[in-house]
């Protein structure tokens, strides 16, 4: 039987092309893209200045910055099919993360976990919904055929905007404090909405032995 072709983002060459440029609700730019060595202090200043309560919903816990070891993991593509992702946008000339993304894919299981922030000055501008609509692509893309987070019962916004954006709510298997939703992918190769990622669900398709026509 032939190998599972790697998942794109494991050709560290090619990261760049996997990309996207979405839109706030205001219509600024917004780029999307793998986080790189070069993200280091960046990163650990975009989580320094969200609020404490926004960090609280994030990590489940207080925590003033990212510990070493999860700053190593953040920084890590690829490994344990773990990946991470940041928003960033063109403020005062700099490029700046106005949010993050983790997700890992579950090959066993077909399903896609997932995590996500933005910054507080950047909330209401419509990011977050973005980066979902942006996150679903990526699931179908790696053949995900479901896609699930987590979050405290009491994050209301995130709560939220997992309602609006179709998911389906249930209890906590291990912690009453969480709550788990999940979404059915249904997404086919060709429907999928970011050019990038339906190029390389197309391509993941026709490299496997058994795609049909």
């Amino acid at each position: 039987m032939a190998a599972r072709p790697a998942p794109p983002e494991h050709r560290g060459a090619d990261l760049k092309q996997y990309s996207d440029t979405l839109r706030t609700r205001y219509g600024t730019a917004l780029n999307v893209r793998f986080v790189e060595p070069r993200d280091t202090d960046e990163l650990q200043h975009y989580f320094r200045s969200l609020s404490t309560r926004s960090r609280y919903n994030r990590f489940f816990g207080a925590i003033s910055e990212l510990p070493n070891g999860l700053l190593h993991d953040f920084l890590q593509i690829g490994d344990r099919e773990r990946f991470t992702i940041v928003a960033t946008m063109m403020v005062d000339g700099f490029e700046t993360i106005v949010a993050e993304a983790r997700y890992a894919l579950h090959a066993e299981t077909a399903m896609l976990e997932f995590g996500l922030s933005v910054g507080d000055r950047w909330q209401g501008h419509g990011i977050a919904t973005a980066l979902m609509k942006n996150l679903e692509c990526r699931a179908a893309a790696l053949g995900a055929e479901h896609m699930f987070g987590e979050t405290l019962r009491s994050n209301e916004t995130m709560v939220s905007l997992a309602r609006k954006s179709g998911f389906r709510f249930v209890n906590h298997p291990d912690d009453w404090k969480l709550v788990r939703f999940d979404k059915e992918i249904t997404i086919a190769p060709k429907e999928i909405p970011c050019a990038s990622w339906r190029l390389a669900a197309l391509s993941r398709q026709a490299e496997r032995p058994s795609a049909s026509a």
